[in-house]
């Protein structure tokens, strides 16, 4: 089982692992992974890896057996032996961003308070598919409420509750296409705001800002019809 460093503190930009295996496919496991592999919309991380006698560039990290994350290299090279010692370096930018519109894809699902029947997050804008039958009105009021939302300097946390509490709480998932992990014992639930400031929580095992403002201002884009009841609500970055 990798430990999830991404999970600790998603603002780490750089620690040391030790190469415990390589995957059939050529990528490497550490024991302990800055990296957030593909998952939940979200995109795995890019970066790179360093050791005394090599670096080499990562594409993007995915799940692996046995609860493991594989580094996918972004080309073809030597790779670090197991029991080596590395250094992990994130591409933080490309990673800030993850975050900033996943914590903002939170935030439209607060203001359309619908069944999310799909999403994905990028660098530049995501998207989440709603169980919408028609098509919202008024888009700018929308996008004004959701920079309202964003604009409060809300704190975003976790908290973790059990496998047990969440089926005695299904209000708490709105995504109708990912379900949470289930079968470890408990589950993690990202809050956005806190008592009576409160205006989300959701499990999601993904990276976000730990304040709102981290966003900044956002713009909405097309929204399209994907079938009889769904529609496509679609988010960019302004900076």
């Amino acid at each position: 089982m990798t430990d999830l460093l991404f999970r600790q503190d998603s603002y780490i930009r750089e620690a040391t692992g030790l190469v415990v295996g390589h995957t059939p496919e050529g990528g490497i496991i550490l024991d302990s992974s800055l990296f957030y592999p593909t998952g939940g919309g979200q995109p795995g991380d890019s970066g790179g890896l360093a050791w005394d006698t090599g670096t080499l560039k990562i594409a993007t990290a995915v799940k692996a057996e046995d609860a493991g994350i594989a580094l996918v290299p972004a080309e073809p090279a030597p790779l670090p032996p197991v029991g080596t010692r590395v250094i992990q370096t994130l591409d933080w930018e490309r990673r800030h961003r993850h975050m900033r519109v996943h914590t903002a894809l939170h935030l439209l699902s607060v203001i359309i308070p619908l069944p999310v029947t799909g999403g994905s997050i990028g660098v530049e804008k995501g998207r989440l598919d709603f169980d919408m039958p028609e098509a919202p009105t008024d888009k700018d009021a929308l996008e004004e409420q959701l920079n309202d939302l964003i604009g409060r300097d809300l704190e975003v946390t976790e908290d973790w509750i059990s496998d047990d509490q969440l089926a005695a709480n299904p209000g708490l998932v709105k995504t109708m296409s990912v379900q949470p992990p289930k079968g470890q014992g408990r589950v993690r639930l990202v809050r956005i705001g806190q008592g009576d400031e409160q205006v989300d929580l959701q499990p999601c095992g993904g990276t976000h800002v730990a304040r709102t403002t981290e966003i900044g201002r956002v713009r909405l884009g097309k929204i399209e019809k994907k079938g009889r009841q769904n529609r496509r609500v679609n988010l960019h970055l302004e900076g």
